[in-house]
């Protein structure tokens, strides 16, 4: 997995790629009603800045600029959306071992292509990194790197190991299963899994008293 962002900034992804955690930022993905995280340009930052694609500064920046530019900055926020919910659309396909989309596939190569001028390999503390040199006044930045990760996953080995949360409910969290057998089912094992183990338990103990 390659490290995108300034000078090989520490990501601080939940689960491993920036793809995947920028794909959960809508909780209970699968059901009726999910619960939107990203509600405003400055949510979008904010996520950015936490999982290391910007530095305070260039947050600061960002948002100063869409006070400026509020009608540009709700745009760059609805693409993000869309471009979260076509990651989320090709990756949970994968994870029901079906191909994504055609038409998600074209609109991720889009965005990959919006970014792609943008991109710079640059010295880092061990090697080189990818790093990428902003178009003055582009509001966006943070979409180019969530667009590269999801390329990147989508090629790399690690995509035999993305899986979903089995809640029947609908929570929908895509994950990176690191267990040795691939045996992964949930988001994490203390809200949906204990759920699911709670559940079996009670319908087990049912049976044994009909």
């Amino acid at each position: 997995m390659s490290e995108i962002g300034k000078y090989a900034r520490t990501l601080a992804i939940q689960e491993g790629w920036l793809c995947l955690d920028f794909a959960n930022t809508a909780e209970w993905h699968a059901s009726d009603q999910p619960s939107e995280q990203l509600e405003s340009y400055t949510e979008l930052v904010e996520w950015a800045q936490g999982r290391g694609l910007l530095r305070p500064d260039e947050a600061e920046g960002l948002l100063r600029l869409a006070g400026q530019r509020a009608e540009q900055a709700t745009a760059v926020l609805g693409k993000a959306i869309d471009l979260r919910e076509t990651i989320y659309r090709i990756f949970s396909a994968h994870a029901q071992g079906q191909p994504g989309a055609p038409a998600d596939l074209d609109e991720l190569n889009r965005s990959l292509a919006a970014g792609a001028e943008h991109f710079r390999i640059v010295p880092g503390q061990t090697g080189y990194v990818w790093d990428w040199q902003a178009a003055e006044g582009a509001l966006d930045p943070m979409l180019w790197a969530v667009a590269r990760s999801a390329a990147e996953l989508l090629t790399s080995e690690d995509l035999a190991r993305v899986g979903q949360c089995a809640d029947d409910r609908g929570c929908g969290w895509l994950f990176l299963d690191s267990s040795r057998n691939h045996s992964r089912r949930w988001c994490f094992m203390e809200n949906c899994g204990n759920r699911a183990k709670a559940r079996s338990h009670y319908e087990r103990k049912h049976k044994e008293f009909e």
